[in-house]
């Protein structure tokens, strides 16, 4: 690995963190196409390197996360489920997942057709929270329980949760900020617990790849969230369905 690939990398992963197309499937894709061999250290900068996205969350979205009690009980209720499995799974999910193109292009491929025709036959109801703190605790819970399925790569974490969220009754726009606000204490512990783990083994320079990497992801994403957020304003995710789709059977066709 070089510094140009972490710079690469950390535009991915800015580009794709919020957006639901699966960062960790992308970055997994992106190390077949500049061919880096998926080493402990690199599978740790794959979870690593998503930090500085989640700190543009931080910097965005910080008067939420740190004064909105309503709305930070809420994310911690979401979070557990995840942290669960995260914990549960934590060996097979690195030793397996992490290092899987099939699993990741397999779930590529259905969650974009699942995201299609889930947009196909949703119609959000007048009756839709339209405020974060508006969410009953069950709602969260279940949210989390959504999040905690992309684990797998290429399911993605954004689309899992704002699946679940519009399912539990939630606005679009909403689900999607309460998906940001996930994402920070979801990746912190993902990335605390991997790097407690892992830190040990790592040299100078592979602290220098990481820092350079999570700066670069923290400018790029600041910039996906506006966007997003500009997007779903006239659009639903099918787009995105079809992109999931494209790129699955695109790294299928190189695969054979």
């Amino acid at each position: 690995m070089t510094f140009l690939h972490t710079i690469i990398y950390g535009i991915v992963e800015g580009i794709t963190e919020f957006l639901p197309i699966s960062s960790t499937g992308h970055l997994i894709l992106a190390s077949k196409l500049l061919k880096i061999t998926q080493t402990d250290f690199v599978k740790s900068f794959e979870i690593a390197i998503q930090l500085g996205a989640i700190c543009s969350v931080v910097f965005l979205y910080w008067r939420r996360l740190f004064v909105d009690r309503a709305v930070l009980k809420r994310l911690i209720v979401a979070f557990v489920p995840t942290a669960i499995i995260g914990f549960i799974f934590y060996k097979i999910i690195k030793s397996i997942f992490l290092g899987s193109e099939k699993i990741t292009l397999w779930a590529l491929l259905v969650g974009g057709l699942f995201l299609i025709i889930f947009e196909l036959v949703y119609k959000e109801k007048e009756s839709a929270i339209e405020d974060m703190a508006g969410m009953t605790y069950k709602q969260a819970f279940f949210i989390g329980v959504c999040q905690s399925i992309a684990v797998v790569p290429g399911v993605s974490r954004a689309a899992a949760t704002i699946i679940g969220g519009l399912m539990a009754g939630m606005k679009r726009k909403t689900i999607v900020e309460f998906s940001f606000l996930l994402a920070v204490p979801t990746m912190l512990a993902a990335t605390g617990f991997d790097i407690l783990k892992s830190a040990g083994n790592f040299n100078l320079s592979e602290f220098g790849y990481l820092a350079s990497g999570f700066i670069v992801s923290f400018i790029v994403a600041i910039i996906a969230i506006k966007f997003l957020l500009s997007f779903i304003k006239s659009h639903t995710f099918i787009t995105f369905g079809f992109y999931r789709i494209i790129i699955a059977i695109i790294f299928f066709w190189l695969a054979i």
